[in-house]
Parts: C-alpha cells; sequence; structure tokens
C-alpha cells in the first residue's frame, strides 16, 4: 500500500482556505536497470498524467501539469519527490508558472525531494512568471545521498514584461536549500518587495526584471565541468558561473526569462555528459 501523502506544512495550512490546495507526491523506483514512476498520488489540481521513456529503460521522465493555469493568493501547492537508489528521473512542466496578483492572500508552493545513493533527479521546470501585485512564496529543498547527482535551476521574471509590466508592488520571497549527507552546501534566499532599490542596484537585479539560479551537484564535478559551464553565455544578458566544493552554481539576469531559460539549457547539455554520463536530450514538451 502506497505511503498516505504528506500533510501541509505549518505554513502552508495557514493560506485562505478559500484557494486552491494541491498535493503532488511521486516516487520513482529502479531495478533490472530501469527506473519506473512507482508511485503517483496526488490530491487537488497538481497532477502526472503519464511518465516516459525518452531515452529509453534508464530515465523516467515526468511532466507536471496544474489545470488551473496560475497561483493566486491563497493558493497552497505542495511536490514532494523521491527518487530510490540507482533510479534516474527527470521532471518538469509543459509551461511557464504564473503567479497571479493577490488582494493580500499569501500564496506558496513548496517543492521537496529526495534523491537516494547514485540516483539522478533533473528538476527542469519551464520558468516562472511573477505579475506585478504578487504576495507569494516559492521554496525548492533538496536532500542528496553523497553519491547522488542533481541538476536544477528556477528562472523567474518580475512582472509581465513582454506586457511592458513592472513589478512596482507586491512581494516575492524564494528559497533554495541543498543537503548532502547531513551537510548544507547551498542556502540561497530572496525576499524582494515591489520597487525595491535592489530591484535597480548593480548589486542586485540592475534593472533586470529576469533572473535565474542553476545548480549542479555530482561526485563528479570537476574543473573541466566549470570550464565546461563557463564556456556557455547567453544571447542576451548576462550569466556567471561559480564552483564551491560540492556545488557548482550559475546565475543568470536579463531582460527575458527564455533568454535565461535557454542559457541554462546549454549548461546542463554541457554537463550531463561529464557528471550523468548521458547526452543531454531536451524534453519534447519544450517544443510544444
Amino acid at each position: 500500500m502506497a505511503t498516505p501523502l504528506p500533510a501541509f506544512d505549518g505554513t502552508a495550512a495557514a493560506v485562505d482556505r478559500a484557494g486552491w490546495h494541491a498535493r503532488l507526491a511521486l516516487r520513482f523506483g529502479h531495478a533490472g536497470g530501469r527506473t519506473t514512476l512507482a508511485r503517483r498520488d496526488h490530491v487537488g489540481p497538481l497532477v502526472v498524467q503519464k511518465a516516459f521513456h525518452p531515452e529509453g529503460d534508464a530515465v523516467c521522465q515526468v511532466v507536471i501539469v496544474h489545470p488551473p493555469g496560475g497561483i493566486a493568493g491563497g493558493d497552497a501547492l505542495e511536490v514532494c519527490i523521491d527518487v530510490d537508489a540507482k533510479a534516474s528521473a527527470q521532471v518538469t512542466q509543459p509551461a511557464a508558472t504564473k503567479w497571479y496578483r493577490s488582494a493580500g492572500r499569501l500564496a506558496t508552493q513548496d517543492v521537496r525531494i529526495e534523491v537516494g545513493a547514485d540516483a539522478l533527479l533533473e528538476w527542469l521546470p519551464q520558468g516562472t512568471i511573477v505579475f506585478d501585485g504578487v504576495h507569494a512564496r516559492s521554496t525548492l529543498s533538496v536532500r542528496l545521498a553523497p553519491s547522488a547527482t542533481l541538476f536544477a535551476w528556477e528562472v523567474v521574471c518580475l512582472g509581465r514584461a513582454a506586457a511592458g509590466e513592472r513589478f512596482d508592488h507586491g512581494r516575492w520571497r524564494q528559497r533554495l536549500e541543498i543537503v548532502r549527507g547531513d551537510a548544507l552546501i547551498w542556502s540561497e534566499r530572496i525576499d524582494l518587495a515591489g520597487a525595491s532599490p535592489m530591484l535597480q542596484s548593480p548589486a542586485g537585479l540592475n534593472g533586470a526584471p529576469a533572473f535565474g539560479t542553476f545548480v549542479a551537484v555530482s561526485p563528479a564535478l570537476d574543473d573541466a565541468a566549470l570550464a565546461a559551464a563557463r564556456a556557455v553565455q547567453p544571447a542576451r544578458g548576462e550569466c556567471a558561473v561559480t564552483r564551491l566544493p560540492d556545488v557548482l552554481v550559475a546565475r543568470y539576469r536579463g531582460d527575458a526569462s527564455d533568454d535565461g531559460a535557454r542559457c541554462f539549457a546549454q549548461i546542463w547539455s554541457a554537463l550531463r555528459p561529464r557528471l550523468a554520463g548521458r547526452v543531454a536530450v531536451p524534453p519534447r514538451i519544450w517544443s510544444t
């Protein structure tokens, strides 16, 4: 029998009851050289319709679908992903996540991931569009076995840039934490208010509406991987890459989230053969 879905955490449970509440729990298993979606439980409008194997048996790919199409004030989404030892899982989305203007209610998304020994997890969302007037918090927490490999990125656009909208009102909070074994190897917290001086400061976004973070963690991480990542530059905007002892981090800022996403996809393509032993195969959903 499948383990029951985890309860909402204390913060999410306090979100306005009138909003959409959705939970999704996935577990990827491994047997006989094949990774399968061994568990798929959901409550509310957050689903995985089918598992795919575009690279053969070894890698299991899923697309997380949120039918409402956006996250509004009062909504609370939770995603829990477990990747068993030696399994290889890739998780993406059909489109960018939209966070709508709020009348004051908090919207949240909490993603918690655990990756077992010699396993691979690729968290490859298509981006985030934060509307002016949002009141939201997004978290990504990852716990890795020492021999696990991780690729993950988050790209955010503040305001609907294509429509000329700027982020002048509201508040956007974002957190990314990675624990490897028992050690916290990366922790990033962003807290931006509409029209904050940090949006224009050269030490902040320097007037750029789009920004993002890419992380790669692997026992195979070395200086050659760092050089390969640094060889990639966006068509527009800025990207810088740093290697810490246990994690490689790339940062982007620019005028369009699409440019950041393409840059990160190119870095992923350069690193995947080195760190995961597999040529990068972009998910087909990205082309639809």
